[in-house]
């Protein structure tokens, strides 16, 4: 891990009024994780009105933050953390009992990719930076680190807001279909499931940005998604196979 440990990369920022310049790299203090978990509370809590337990406000924390790495965006003219994305690698996962998203999903089916799968979550951006560069940067260092470590698959629960009782999220799922469906062998299950018949799949809904760049990058669907009530949101699990990936995407993110 110690190359990975140097891991930075520099973006120009593009808003006028600051010409940011943003960084990403690992969090390996105490304090720049602290910093990414109150901003974790700042979006989900705050700003989406999660219900989390916490053994500290303001600090979003759970069992497996220990165990992840986790990557940070950052101002450099502040060093304020403005993106994070943790990460949940194959040993890691051995060394807590289990992947995050099987407390929504069973995941019996990916028993065999376990040895080469990284979980990614709690993906979130400081308000004032949601402007591409900062989720660019944390793309660019998640595929760095996956190449350098030698992992083949990336997944993960990617979210919804239930503020309309999850009406989008099934409208969503019915639009996806089956060409963005995993192969059979890889279907995973819903612990809670969206009620999706009770649901009206025809409301319209705007596909998530990131869901949308997953699936542009490769990405399967795996399964319905499930109800998490702590967020209030519609979880729809996410496999991708690094190769499924078009190299393009590959070059783009390297070049950051």
């Amino acid at each position: 891990m110690e190359h990975i440990d140097e891991l930075l990369v520099q973006h120009p920022g593009t808003e006028a009024r600051a010409r940011r310049r943003l960084s990403v790299g690992f969090a390996r203090s105490p304090q720049l994780l602290r910093a990414a978990q109150a901003l974790r509370w700042r979006v989900f809590v705050d700003e989406l009105g999660a219900r989390l337990e916490s053994r500290e406000p303001g600090i979003d924390q759970d069992i497996f933050d220990a165990h992840c790495e986790h990557l940070v965006a950052r101002d450099d003219d502040t060093g304020e953390v403005v993106g994070t994305y943790r990460l949940l690698p194959p040993a890691a996962a051995r060394r807590v009992g289990s992947y995050y998203a099987e407390t929504e999903f069973d995941l019996t089916r990916l028993w065999l990719l376990r040895a080469r799968m990284v979980e990614v979550g709690r993906s979130c951006i400081h308000p004032d930076y949601r402007n591409g560069a900062a989720i660019g940067l944390l793309w660019a260092g998640l595929t760095r680190y996956m190449l350098a470590q030698g992992h083949e698959y990336l997944a993960g629960c990617a979210s919804m807001g239930m503020a309309d009782g999850g009406h989008a999220a099934a409208s969503v799922y019915a639009r996806l279909g089956e060409r963005c469906h995993a192969p059979i062998e890889y279907r995973v299950f819903p612990r809670c499931p969206l009620p999706l018949d009770r649901l009206d799949a025809g409301a319209g809904g705007a596909l998530p940005a990131l869901i949308k760049a997953y699936l542009r990058a490769g990405a399967w669907i795996c399964g319905e998604p499930a109800w998490d009530p702590d967020f209030n949101t519609a979880d729809f699990f996410v496999l991708l196979p690094l190769a499924n990936v078009a190299p393009r995407y590959t070059r783009h993110y390297l070049k950051k």
